[in-house]
């Protein structure tokens, strides 16, 4: 039997990063506390015991209607040679990444992104890992990405990672300026909301699989959702 394979680094979600988002959030950036928008990448971390590998189960704490999809690409970080990590920052993502994977951010819906979003999108079993990992190389330019995410059987999400607010290798770039990342951390792309200016909701007993078209070996990211289990 194969082993799963988990992140063996530290797991990065970037917040704000489509371009439809940033417009729906506009006026709540200006309020307090910050009063403007971000000037750097907004990150957070998927801990470990959110590692949910595919074909696994979610369970949803009893008090919880819906989890919040959030399908997005992991940017999985290699090995650097020291004479590329002494430039001042990264210019070609094939030096940096390895691979690209599925992922799938769940959360509890909420609003507010100025506190550490951890009791929403930390559960356990709340970051579906895809199994099927694609070099950078045979992956190609990260802004031609499409992930569809169906929810039983039915299209809920088409998204289009040409509408980044910054691209993979500007977020490297950008994320560079302020910390180091190391071998097997892995970088999210982020999570668009779409034209319905929100990303789909699923519940207990429904299923949800995410797909790349266009890197079809990534295959399929699939969970399911029951209701927790003491």
């Amino acid at each position: 039997m194969t082993t799963p394979w988990l992140p063996q680094g530290t797991v990065y979600g970037t917040l704000l990063n489509f371009n439809a988002e940033r417009v729906q959030m506009a006026a709540q950036m200006t309020k307090l506390p910050y009063k403007a928008p971000p000037q750097a990448p907004v990150l957070f971390i998927k801990t470990a015991n959110t590692f949910n590998p595919d074909g696994g189960v979610v369970q949803v704490p009893e008090n919880v209607q819906k989890i919040e999809i959030g399908a997005t690409f992991g940017m999985v970080i290699r090995a650097l040679d020291q004479s590329i990590r002494a430039r001042a920052a990264p210019v070609n993502i094939a030096d940096w990444v390895s691979s690209f994977v599925l992922m799938n951010d769940m959360s509890i819906p909420h609003t507010s992104f100025f506190r550490p979003p951890v009791k929403f999108k930390c559960l356990d079993g709340f970051l579906g890992v895809g199994q099927q990992l694609v070099s950078t190389d045979v992956a190609g330019d990260p802004a031609q990405f499409k992930i569809e995410v169906r929810i039983n059987g039915d299209i809920k999400q088409t998204i289009d990672f040409a509408d980044l607010h910054r691209n993979a290798l500007t977020l490297l770039q950008d994320v560079n300026e302020f910390m180091t990342l190391q071998a097997g951390d892995v970088l999210m792309l982020g999570c668009d909301i779409g034209k319905a200016g929100g990303r789909p909701l699923a519940k207990v007993g429904d299923r949800i699989d995410i797909s790349a078209p266009g890197l079809p070996a990534l295959g399929t990211l699939s969970h399911t959702l029951a209701a927790e289990t003491l």
